[in-house]
């Protein structure tokens, strides 16, 4: 008999359903007796022992269904070991929780923040296998997480609208993608769309050289400006503050995000026609793409496999179109961001697309 805790942890993001239901397929499909006890809203379920007993009808029909049939919910890893407001200790709770219900292994499906918690669960003495999901496509030791390429989809088709109306009008347009941190996604979905301009956190942009594009595609004839510009995006003299500086001007900063920053500062300098374009979480949503449904299926199935093979401590990942296992020490604490130099960026550049940098 395995008995398996499974929990989705973090912002939702498509293909969590897909990869769960491979997990469970494989485990189904060894001819094992299986018990899974699924935790409900994250780590929050593991902490206060609020789960549902699942069977293999649970994971039927999900494949194509987006969100997660578990709920998930954020806790923070900087508050982990603080107790909560009853004075509880999440952190042994979560222990207790785990040999009450004599599990065998928790698979754990989650970004960044997900991975830190579930790698201080392996070193407090938990068996532990983790999927890498988020949009962002920012975790170390993996090529690839699942939901990237969906959301992908999601962004570009935002692009896609906005050129004809942006070419109807003859107006600047910034379509705000999602990305804090890490600029993949408005990377890939800038490229996709045709943007002309990307603006990345990794590469900080000087406003007069985004403005110096907009006006050589007017010299040239072209009657619109499409820019493509992360949530995290930012400019040199920001990127030049410390984070106690960057913060405190946080703290009276006049714009809902920064594409309205770059949006004021176009037509203060040009005079020009600005419109500010905001997916949001669209991008988390729907229903996952094909290769998403086909790659957390992979991810699931190679879980499974671990998990029956008593192999325990790590994060299934995707490396040289393989998929791998990854130590989840390390994994843990580390952000994969976009290179500047990357092949990808200077073949962006050969393509005309500006970085403002």
């Amino acid at each position: 008999m395995k008995r398996i805790g499974m929990l989705t942890s973090g912002g939702d993001c498509q293909a969590l359903n897909a990869a769960m239901r491979g997990v469970v397929k494989t485990l189904l499909n060894s001819r094992q007796k299986v018990e899974i006890y699924g935790f409900l809203d994250g780590y929050r379920g593991l902490i206060y022992n609020n789960y549902r007993m699942l069977s293999g009808s649970d994971f039927s029909g999900i494949l194509t269904k987006g969100g997660t049939i578990l709920g998930s919910s954020r806790t923070p890893f900087k508050t982990i070991k603080d107790p909560d407001a009853n004075g509880l200790d999440k952190v042994e709770a979560m222990k207790q929780n785990y040999r009450k219900l004599k599990l065998d292994c928790l698979v754990i499906l989650g970004g960044n923040g997900t991975h830190k918690t579930a790698n201080l669960l392996r070193e407090e003495g938990l068996n532990v296998v983790t999927l890498p999901k988020t949009i962002d496509n920012d975790l170390w030791g993996t090529d690839m997480t699942f939901g990237f390429q969906s959301a992908v989809n999601v962004a570009t088709d935002a692009i896609d609208c906005i050129h004809t109306t942006a070419a109807s009008h003859g107006r600047v347009f910034i379509v705000e993608v999602m990305g804090h941190k890490v600029g993949f996604l408005t990377l890939n979905a800038g490229m996709a769309g045709g943007a002309d301009i990307i603006l990345i956190p990794e590469i900080p942009y000087d406003i007069n050289k985004v403005i110096k594009k907009i006006e050589e595609r007017e010299k040239n004839g072209s009657r619109f400006t499409i820019i493509a510009v992360a949530e995290g995006a930012i400019s040199k003299e920001n990127a030049k503050l410390s984070k106690k500086e960057f913060k405190k001007m946080m703290e009276k900063y006049p714009y809902p995000s920064v594409s309205y920053e770059v949006a004021a500062q176009i037509q203060e300098k040009t005079g020009r026609e600005v419109r500010v374009t905001v997916p949001g979480h669209t991008q988390r949503g729907g229903s996952p793409c094909p290769y998403d449904r086909v790659f957390a299926s992979r991810l699931g199935a190679e879980a499974g496999k671990l998990i029956l093979d008593g192999e325990y401590g790590f994060m299934v990942g995707y490396k040289n179109r393989e998929i791998v296992k990854v130590p989840l020490e390390e994994v843990a604490g580390k952000l994969k961001m976009v290179d500047p130099d990357s092949t990808i960026v200077k073949e962006a550049k050969l393509l005309g697309i500006c970085f403002g940098d």
